[in-house]
């Protein structure tokens, strides 16, 4: 299937409920600088700079699958702390259904904490309780779970070995889900697959393949024999094996298999790139599609998210700019999707994108020189422009003088620009956060007011440029003088 094709795949995905059984991670980050070693012992110490916390293990699937529309309901466990009730309402916030969730006091909220400086984790510190879940709060857990399945489109089992995937709940899951015909897929722990018998498929990396055969597999060639293992020990319907910069095979007991390479591209970061996959692969089957085109398309959105910090997730524009959509615009005028799917292509490219905005109304030489100096900070410019309405709001009933449309094309067509965009608010805070740009530029005038932005930009790894100003150019002069010289005409 071309990527064309695949694009039209993406193009009929529906957004069919999943339902998700597994352990809830909260990842912490602690990010900032290394600068000098500890007088106290021979450590690093870390400058701390920014903090994050992130959703991890079966929550992170639960916002790959967000990301994708899709509609996600959660079965899971998290202690009574302070970690836990940040954990959920990171969830609720993305739109997740947590009812199913509950609560034990006596196991603390699985979290993990990475202390990061650049890109290198320097050090990190777990907080768990590895036992399995009591049969209480299993039941507990379960509860209502017939009518959960029979809402779903596919159930995906997140097994991170922290307890929430008992024996006897993973038996009880699968069983009522073959019953109703939904498919379950299990991103497995362990070397003893017979925990998932009876479950339509497996997506283990290599080295969890390995551990469970008991040997290695030392070539592509082996992949077939090795799939048909894991299918035997498991009574699985295919095994779906990812192999990091060897692709991903899949073998269907019943039908298909192959092997789907890998797209060349930087790894910054693997964590996470599991989740993705069988996220897109509970998306498509979910959808009706065959499993040879869910492989490709997890495939394509694994190769987004290793070039990420942290676990990270995928829009079905992302996706669709991957597989090589051309944009639907003219020049370099965009709407908001545009910009989503240019963003996507840049990033995938590995250039670092700048932003900068105002209202452009009478360009001059001094926004030539100033927007040259915001190009020079990174690969690309995206210039955000106030429509019509904002001006109006900024500078009066008088203003602008050029309308959005006019504007927009006059900025295009300057060599340094790359993208232009209009935006609405009052302040470009909601435009900047949708572009997370690497450089933030502003004029050199903000520096006493404060830069909207900066504290998300620089939250993202960015950096904010205050721009030097060409003295005596303005918009609003040049309109002044042009109206002082039509007053001394007319007299």
């Amino acid at each position: 299937m071309s990527d064309h094709e695949l694009i039209e795949v993406i193009d009929k995905l529906t957004t069919p409920r999943i339902l998700i059984v597994g352990d809830l991670i909260l990842d912490s980050y602690l990010t900032g600088d290394v600068e000098r070693i500890s007088p106290e012992a021979p450590i690093p110490v870390l400058r701390a700079r920014h903090s994050e916390d992130r959703l991890g293990g079966a929550g992170n699937v639960a916002v790959n699958l967000c990301s994708m529309e899709a509609e996600v309901e959660v079965l899971g466990v998290v202690g009574e702390d302070e970690a836990g009730s940040q954990l959920l309402a990171l969830l609720k916030a993305a739109g997740v259904d947590v009812s199913g969730c509950v609560i034990d006091p006596g196991r603390p909220t699985t979290k993990k904490t990475r202390m990061v400086s650049g890109v290198q984790q320097v050090l990190r510190v777990d907080w768990e309780e590895a036992d399995s879940l009591d049969s209480a709060h299993t039941n507990s857990m379960l509860d209502g779970l017939e009518a959960r399945i029979a809402r779903a489109g596919a159930v995906i089992l997140s097994d991170y070995g922290k307890g929430a995937l008992s024996i006897v709940g993973v038996e009880k899951i699968i069983r009522v889900a073959r019953a109703a015909a939904v498919p379950v897929l299990v991103d497995p722990k362990g070397r003893d697959y017979s925990l998932y018998r009876g479950a339509t498929l497996v997506t283990p990396n290599r080295k969890e393949a390995e551990e469970a055969l008991g040997h290695p597999i030392e070539s592509l060639d082996q992949l077939p024999d090795c799939a048909r293992e894991l299918i035997a020990v498991a009574d699985l319907g295919a095994a779906v094996i990812t192999l990091g910069p060897d692709g991903i095979y899949h073998f269907e007991k019943d039908g298909d298999s192959g092997r789907v390479p890998t797209v060349a591209r930087q790894v910054f970061d693997v964590t996470g790139a599991g989740d993705t996959v069988i996220s897109l692969l509970a998306l498509a089957l979910a959808a009706g599609e065959p499993l040879r085109n869910a492989v490709k398309l997890a495939n394509t959105a694994a190769g987004i998210v290793v070039g990420r910090r942290g676990a990270s997730s995928v829009t079905r524009a992302e996706l669709k700019a991957a597989l090589g959509q051309e944009l639907r615009q003219t020049g370099k005028v965009v709407n908001r999707e545009e910009l989503t799917l240019l963003l996507a292509e840049w990033r995938r490219s590995g250039l670092r994108v700048a932003f900068t905005n105002g209202c452009f109304d009478v360009l001059h030489r001094g926004h030539v020189e100033y927007l040259r100096y915001a190009r020079s900070k990174a690969d690309v410019l995206i210039v955000g422009i106030n429509d019509d309405a904002s001006v109006r709001r900024l500078k009066g009933e008088t203003r602008p003088v050029n309308g959005i449309k006019d504007r927009m094309h006059v900025l295009a067509a300057l060599e340094m620009v790359d993208a232009v965009v209009s935006f609405g608010e009052d302040t470009p805070k909601e435009i900047i956060e949708f572009v997370t740009p690497d450089a933030l530029i502003k004029g050199e005038d903000w520096a006493e007011k404060g830069v909207v932005g900066r504290e998300w930009v620089e939250q993202h790894g960015g950096k904010v440029h205050l721009a030097p100003l060409l003295a005596g150019r303005s918009s609003t002069a040049i309109i002044e003088r042009i109206q002082d010289s039509g007053a001394k005409t007319s007299r």
